[in-house]
Parts: C-alpha cells; structure tokens; sequence
C-alpha cells in the first residue's frame, strides 16, 4: 500500500474533497450532507477535520474524519465524532483504524478524554470495527435519530421505501485500559463473560430488498432488546462475528 499522510485539513479544496467523498461512499442525498460550510464553522468552534492523502498526490484526501467539540455533563469538553469515510479504492486497507487512533491522539493532545459517535445497529461490519477494535462501550439506543433513511430498494414504493434511522450511540473512553491495550495493537481482554446477546440479520441490506417489512419487524424486535438491556443496567462492549448469526455481547456495567 501506499504511504498515507494523516494532517488536518485546512483549506477549501481540503474540505470539498471531504464533502465529494461523502457522496461517493454514501450516496448521500445533499440534505443529508455535511457541507463545506458546516466543516469551517465547527473548525472555528473547536472542532477539527483530520484527512488522509496520498503521498503520490499529497492534496487528495481518500478519507476523512470529522471532529466536533462538545459537552459532557455542564463543563466537561468532550469530542463527537460526526462522520468519517474511505474512498473505495483505499477501504479494507486499515485506514479507517488508522484515522480513529489518530482522532484519538489529536484529542488527548488536547486535554479530551471521552469521544461519541453513532452507528447503525444492523451493520455488522461497523459494530466489530468500533466494539472490538477500537473498544467503546454503548450504553444509549437512539430511535428514529435523524429521520427517515431512504436506503432501500428503488423498485418498492414510496410509503415502504424508508427505514427509521436508528442508531447506536458509541463512547470511547480514551484512557481506559481497555482502549489503551486496543491502541498498543493488543486484544480487548473481559473479566467475564457476557450474560447476555442480541443477534442482528447476518445480511441486513439484503432484508432490506427482499422484504422491507420484516425487515422493519427486525428492527423493531433489535430495538426492543437493546432498550430492555440498558434498562436493565447492561452495557454493549463486544461483537461476535457470524456468517449466519452475528450478534452484540452485553456485560455488566463493570467492564
């Protein structure tokens, strides 16, 4: 693989480079889209877009992650992590890890501690990359968080063409031992094992396309077992990988 820069992006044609990758690996409406304006604006509130480049063509960016600055609690500043993408041509390559610990780095730099972000809970590939390998701890279901996700098959109608967007709210302890192992290229290491588990469809797009209305049932069903878990004071801090039953751990809150 080629060598790849980490640095912050700074200038406009940095920053529109990071809103083209969003349509290309999302295929995200412009409703949707974070725009180059909302990137400066949080730039000067705080906030920071580090960007992957190239070393052959040191000003294009293959991937980008987006960094808020927030609030925890009245007057603790924490990091939110809005988005982050890989071009296609540079995914399954360990960039989107690489642009995570380097998020992680930039923020102890600055006196942070704790990063959230949101997921979706029926992809599989994304609950691995953030439970196992980068190590957060989900404590908090968000249902129907931005609205309606228009991705399902064309060919349905309108009124069955949208899912809730419900999402999984992930937080990074950047400092816990955990997260210190995980970043030192270790294994994430549990006292006990979990009590419990919620499995997800092992192909949930194609759910999607064959039938949107179990796939609806589906989520509905994941929603319910993740709210009764929190309830129950269990917190999601593990993923099992599965060609027919991929699933979340659920521990006790001491993890």
């Amino acid at each position: 693989m080629e060598e790849i820069d980490i640095r912050e992006c700074v200038t406009i044609e940095e920053l529109d480079q990071c809103v083209r990758l969003q349509r290309e690996v999302f295929g995200l409406p412009d409703l949707d889209i974070s725009p180059r304006r909302h990137l400066i604006v949080s730039r000067q509130a705080g906030g920071w877009t580090l960007g992957a480049f190239t070393n052959h063509s040191r000003d294009r960016v293959v991937g980008f992650v987006h960094h808020l600055a927030a609030l925890r609690g009245k007057d603790e500043i924490i990091g939110y992590s809005h988005m982050m993408a890989v071009h296609k041509d540079y995914q399954n390559l360990g960039l989107g890890a690489r642009l995570k610990w380097a998020q992680r780095e930039r923020a102890l730099a600055e006196g942070r501690h704790f990063i959230k972000w949101t997921w979706e809970p029926m992809q599989a590939r994304n609950a691995y990359f953030n439970l196992n390998r980068l190590g957060v701890v989900v404590r908090t279901y968000g249902e129907n968080f931005y609205g309606t996700d228009y991705m399902t098959a064309p060919e349905q109608s309108p009124a069955d063409r949208g899912l809730p967007s419900d999402r999984l709210f992930a937080g990074w302890e950047l400092s816990s031992p955990r997260v210190v192992e995980l970043a030192c290229g270790g294994e994430p290491v549990f006292s006990f094992a979990p009590i419990a588990a919620i499995e997800i469809p092992a192909d949930w797009i194609g759910l999607i396309k064959r039938d949107v209305n179990l796939a609806k049932q589906e989520q509905l069903r994941v929603r319910r077992e993740f709210e009764k878990a929190f309830s129950a004071g269990l917190v999601c801090a593990g993923f099992e990988r599965s060609v027919a039953h991929p699933r979340y751990l659920l521990y006790k809150e001491a993890v």
